[in-house]
């Protein structure tokens, strides 16, 4: 049976708009992305086989091209648009959290950084530098390293806070593991960091593990005192 024989509060399009897109499941929501099924399949359907055959809707979400290309329903086209609707959401988070105002809120700072580094393979330390009432300077993704583990110096970060004239930082780092606790070295860093940026008053405001689910905040566990 064809969607549009569904009853209306059935259809994924009509159910999104009278109930939000937070009532839709994720085969409903990868539905509409894909407009239209195949040969003997509705969209709700194919999107339903791909969830089982990737892992997920982020796995779909994170996938490569080849990969993504090569599964029933997809291409190159539908990879575009995917990559596009993907880079607008990172915009989005961007424009939000750089419009000015002062950071509040520790679910939009974790957000945007959630964003940006959970989905490397391999483990990126970035920073958020902030001006004396705590608004976005820039965000810097200063470090690269390896699937567990990443070189950090503290030299170069002080360097860029006091280039940028930071007299606040959020560090970020994540962890391709998918954990986000952090290890001794993540707490040992953390105090180091703190300790040369106090030397010249920049307050460190927090650290975030980024991995699967919301990610860690050093703060909110009182791992910054």
């Amino acid at each position: 049976m064809a969607i549009t024989d569904w009853p209306k509060n059935e259809r994924p399009r009509e159910k999104l708009l009278s109930k939000g897109a937070a009532a839709l499941s994720d085969a409903e929501l990868l539905a509409i992305f894909l407009r239209t099924g195949v040969k003997g399949k509705t969209a709700v359907d194919l999107a339903r086989d791909l969830l089982i055959e990737f892992g997920g809707l982020r796995a779909i979400l994170t996938a490569n091209e080849n990969n993504f290309c090569r599964a029933e329903g997809l291409g190159t086209a539908k990879f575009a648009q995917l990559q596009a609707i993907l880079e607008m959401n990172r915009r989005y988070l961007h424009e939000h959290l750089m419009r000015g105002e002062s950071l509040t809120s520790p679910e939009q700072t974790r957000d945007y950084l959630v964003a940006h580094l959970r989905d490397y393979a391999y483990e990126i330390f970035a920073c958020l530098f902030l001006d004396n009432k705590h608004r976005v300077i820039c965000f810097e993704k200063l470090f690269r390293g390896t699937i567990n583990g990443t070189s950090v110096y503290p030299r170069e970060v002080l360097k860029q806070a006091l280039d940028v004239n930071a007299s606040a930082v959020i560090f970020a780092h994540n962890h391709p593991s998918g954990v986000c606790t952090p290890s001794d070295a993540d707490k040992q860093l953390t105090c180091l960091l703190k300790e040369a940026l106090s030397l010249v008053d920049i307050r460190v405001l927090d650290h975030f593990i980024i991995g699967d689910g919301e990610g860690f905040s050093f703060a909110e566990h009182g791992l910054l005192l």
